[in-house]
């Protein structure tokens, strides 16, 4: 699924990129795979499911290498994770909708990206999140603009965790937070990844030097 038109005024996409990148040793965003560096992949990934895509929560020190991918929004409250990433995007995206791809999630498949959004536009959601295995994952996520003061507000009393952050703004609107079920989507032909990965691959996050490794194994056997 792509999605055929899009106007940046309502909806836009972002790649987090301002993680410590602790567990790897270096900045994750320009590390190489298959040749690309991460960040050029979830660029991609955004690109391909339809959306104008730009960069959040980066540090200020990456800002100036990341800008010739994409557009960059400066995170004011660096070190606060992605939630903090996700309300200075909100806050300057000046769109109806959002969505947050991490970094760090180079296997997700546009096809997901491009059924969640739709699926957000059909129940009217205000949060929308991919489910595996019957339990909801936090990314890929499509946000409503309407979430940015609870989220700004769980922000504020410390509240970091971007899960319990989606959950108090739906609990807000008097809506429930569930998750899409990706392995009913791939049943029924509606999603799909281009190397054939079956869905628990998706989610890969990549880590770590050896998590890096597993993706470049993946990439390298279905070039193969």
């Amino acid at each position: 699924m792509r999605i055929a038109s899009t106007d940046e005024t309502d909806v836009v996409g972002f790649v987090l990129a301002g993680g410590q990148s602790t567990r790897m040793g270096r900045d994750k965003a320009l590390l190489p795979l298959a040749g690309r560096p991460l960040i050029a992949h979830a660029l991609s990934i955004l690109r391909e499911a339809g959306l104008p895509a730009r960069i959040a929560g980066a540090a200020p020190n990456a800002n100036s290498a990341l800008a010739d991918y994409a557009p960059v929004v400066e995170d004011p409250q660096t070190g606060l994770g992605p939630l903090a990433g996700i309300c200075a995007a909100l806050g300057a995206a000046g769109a109806r909708c959002s969505v947050f791809l991490p970094v760090d999630l180079p296997l997700m498949p546009s096809s997901l990206i491009a059924y969640l959004l739709h699926h957000a536009r059909i129940t009217g959601h205000a949060v929308t999140v991919p489910s595996l295995n019957g339990s909801s994952q936090t990314f890929p996520a499509v946000l409503e603009q309407c979430v940015l003061p609870a989220l700004q507000s769980e922000l504020r009393t410390g509240k970091r965790g971007c899960v319990s952050a989606f959950q108090a703004a739906s609990k807000g609107l008097g809506q429930p937070l569930t998750g899409v079920g990706v392995e009913l989507l791939t049943q029924s032909g509606q999603v799909a990844h281009t190397f054939g990965l079956p869905p628990h691959r998706w989610f890969l996050n990549v880590n770590t030097p050896r998590d890096l490794d597993r993706a470049e194994a993946l990439v390298a056997h279905h070039i193969a």
